[in-house]
Order: structure tokens, then C-alpha cells, then sequence
């Protein structure tokens, strides 16, 4: 009961403290709402990113291995990006239509997709937008999952016959035509290559595809692509018993063409994996670099708190001399380092709650029990931290002295 009284009574007397200073509290606390806000928000916007990731896999119609030259995920950038650079960027093999067809030859293997795979200007007669241009096979459509959205798509004579004919990305077609379904019949350019605009594809979910000029990948052979080389080759599986079978296949066959280091076969649960590290390490560093802060404002904390102490200096010398003891002292000013703390704590956790709320109707942000933790935990730590200072130097006034103190 001793304790529950004399907790009351700190937390009583700082709150009274704090009332008597509304606009002071405030404004200590801001620091810690601000770090606190930041930090959680870099969390969220990561989890976000990487449930999309997750989420544009799940969007793909079958189990997909990638066959990438060099070391695939992580070994190069690209001209647009993705998982890994075009051939010869970072070393690595060049595959070509001997490649494709050999990988057919894998029964279990229901798709095998070449993919071809740029940045570009896409203009139209009055707009041009930064797109990508994807050259690829008719199967491309059922691996991606890709449904028409206006239009019809390409199917295997037009890849035969070169035809120079576009289906447009989703969001790539509302930026150059308003509405999607506009586009259709319309003509295109991408560097010197002319393009009729034959279909326009629902949205896939992944930026890349919903952002493109989808193409024959016979169609780029020529000026776009005179080597006739492929950024990757997609592998579609049906039933995902297969696809350690045919990942085993694919790295068979092109074996027998490459060294092992030339190219990586990955399927989707690797390349999840991968990134799930990769956001491992970003969110460490983003949390880390967030910190910087927080401990800007435990410092505001201990600058207030000292300032508290010089204004407080003739109370501290009262209170001793009616028979406050020195970790009587103490525990009062650090009681009222560690409710600062922790009241800007959660006021930065509650408006973070409410911008992830807002953002989620756009991008799926999320707040773990990470982020709690850390607008609790650390606001608490910080507060004792940066308050045991000022709080040392209160106790450690000499009562005569500070009764005296004007």
C-alpha cells in the first residue's frame, strides 16, 4: 500500500506539475512524438512495400520459376529495373530462342515464357509517358494472369508473323489516353518502332507489367533487340509439386550450354525469401537512422528537466527539509521525465495509427507489435535515460542552499 501511495503521489504531483505548464509539457514531448512517429511510420512503410511484393506474387496465375543470367536476384539492376539486370550487364549468360526451346522440352513445364525487357518513351500523337516494353510470347498473358480489359491480345500467329501490335499496361493507358479503352486503334511509338494498339490488360497488381507496352518478342528482333537475347525466361508450373522438379530440369539443360555461375533458377518462395531479408536490412537501418530523433528529443527532455530543476530549486530545498530524502527527490523529477516520455510516445503512435489507417486505402502499410514496443519501450528507456541527469542534480542540492536560491 506504501508503494501504491507513494506511486500515486509522484504521478499525481508531476501531472499537477505538468498542468501548471500545459504549453511547456507540450512542446517536451514533441521531440518524442516526432521520433516516435518517425520511427514507427519507416516500419510501416516497409511492411507495406513488402506485403505488396507478396501481394503482386499471389496475383500471378501459376508457380513461376525465373531463369536469370548471372546471380539473378540481386545481381543486377536492369534498364527498368526487376529482379536482374539484361545479359552482359554484370557478366552472365545470354539467352536466346536455342535456350527457350530447350526448356520446353520439361513436360512438367505448362509455360515457358522469354521475356524481353526496356525502358522507353511511349508516345502517342500528343503524349508521351515513361513506360517499360516488355517483347514476349503469347503464354506470357496466362502466367501473369492477365485478363483483357479492352481489346483483344496477341496469340501465337501474331508472334509469327512479327506483328507489330501493342496491348497496352493498365495504368499505362490511362496515363496516355484518360480512358484505357481510348487507346484502342490508336498508334504508338517506342524509339523507331511503330505500334498499333490491339488491347489494353486488366490490372495484374504488379507495377511493372501494369506500366507496359506488351509485345511480340519476335516484334523487338531488330533495332529494340539485334542480338535477339532475352532479359529472362519465365517458367510456369500448375501444380506446385513440380517445381522443384522442373527447377532441378531447367538447371540441367542450360548446364549443358553454361557454367553454373553464367545463370540462377529461382522460384517464387526464394525470391520472397530474399527480399523478406533484403527488408530486414533496410528496416534496420530506416529504424536506426529514425532513432537520431528520438534521442534529439530525450535530449529536449533533459534540457527542460534541467531548467525545470533552477526554476524548482527553493521547492527541492522545502521538501528536503521537511524530510524528503534524496531518492525522494529523484524519483520525483524522474517520474516526470519518464510521463513526458511516454505521454509523446503515444501521441506519436496514435497519429502514426492514424496515417497507416489513411495510407492503407493506397498501399498496404501495417503496424506490428514492433512498433509498439519501440513508442513504449524506447520513450520509457529515453525518459529515464536523459532524466536521471537533471533528476541527480535536484537530489543533490544542499538543502540550506536552495531554501536560500531566488
Amino acid at each position: 500500500m506504501i508503494v501504491k501511495n507513494g506511486t500515486y503521489h509522484l504521478v499525481s504531483s508531476a501531472l499537477a506539475d505538468f498542468k501548471r505548464n500545459k504549453v511547456r509539457t507540450f512542446l517536451t514531448s514533441l521531440g518524442i512524438m516526432i521520433g516516435v512517429l518517425s520511427v514507427v511510420m519507416l516500419i510501416a512503410l516497409g511492411l507495406g512495400l513488402r506485403n505488396y511484393i507478396e501481394e503482386a506474387f499471389e496475383n500471378l496465375g501459376a508457380n513461376l520459376i525465373f531463369v536469370m543470367p548471372g546471380s539473378g536476384f540481386g545481381g543486377g539492376g536492369g534498364e527498368g529495373g526487376g529482379f536482374a539486370g539484361p545479359a552482359g550487364l554484370f557478366g552472365g549468360a545470354e539467352f536466346d530462342e536455342r535456350d527457350v526451346n530447350s526448356l520446353k522440352r520439361i513436360s512438367e513445364a505448362e509455360y515457358v515464357v522469354p521475356v524481353f525487357f526496356k525502358s522507353g518513351i511511349v508516345k502517342t500523337s500528343s503524349e508521351e509517358e515513361v513506360g517499360y516494353v516488355m517483347g514476349v510470347s503469347e503464354e506470357f498473358f496466362d502466367v501473369m494472369a492477365a485478363g483483357v480489359y479492352e481489346g483483344k491480345l496477341f496469340d501465337k500467329s501474331d508472334l509469327q508473323a512479327r506483328s507489330k501490335m501493342a496491348v497496352l499496361g493498365y495504368n499505362l493507358a490511362e496515363r496516355l489516353f484518360d480512358d484505357p479503352a481510348d487507346g484502342i486503334g490508336q498508334t504508338i511509338r517506342v524509339d523507331n518502332l511503330r505500334l498499333k494498339v490491339e488491347g489494353v490488360m486488366e490490372k495484374t497488381g504488379d507495377n511493372e507489367t501494369d506500366s507496359s507496352v506488351v509485345i511480340p518478342y519476335t516484334t523487338t528482333f531488330g533495332t529494340m533487340n539485334p542480338n535477339k537475347t532475352f532479359w529472362a525466361i519465365y517458367l510456369g508450373v500448375l501444380s506446385e509439386d513440380d517445381v522443384k522438379s522442373v527447377q532441378d530440369q531447367a538447371e540441367e539443360i542450360l548446364l549443358k550450354r553454361y557454367e553454373d555461375s553464367d545463370f540462377s533458377v529461382m522460384e517464387q518462395g526464394e525470391i520472397l525469401s530474399t527480399v523478406n531479408q533484403i527488408f530486414g536490412i533496410i528496416n534496420a537501418v530506416l529504424v536506426a537512422i529514425g532513432s537520431i530523433s528520438l534521442i534529439v528529443g530525450g535530449i529536449g527532455i533533459m534540457n527542460i528537466m534541467y531548467a525545470s530543476v533552477t526554476e524548482r530549486t527553493k521547492e527541492v530545498g522545502v521538501r528536503r527539509a521537511i524530510g524528503a530524502t534524496k531518492k525522494d527527490i529523484l524519483l520525483q523529477f524522474l517520474t516526470e521525465s519518464v510521463i513526458l516520455s511516454v505521454f509523446g510516445g503515444a501521441l506519436g503512435l496514435g497519429l502514426a495509427a492514424i496515417l497507416v489507417f489513411i495510407i492503407r486505402f493506397f498501399f498496404p502499410v501495417a503496424i506490428n507489435l514492433l512498433a509498439i514496443v519501440i513508442s513504449f519501450g524506447v520513450s520509457s528507456i529515453i525518459g529515464v535515460f536523459f532524466g536521471v541527469f537533471p533528476a541527480r542534480r535536484a537530489a543533490n542540492l544542499p538543502p540550506i542552499e536552495a531554501i536560500r536560491y531566488e
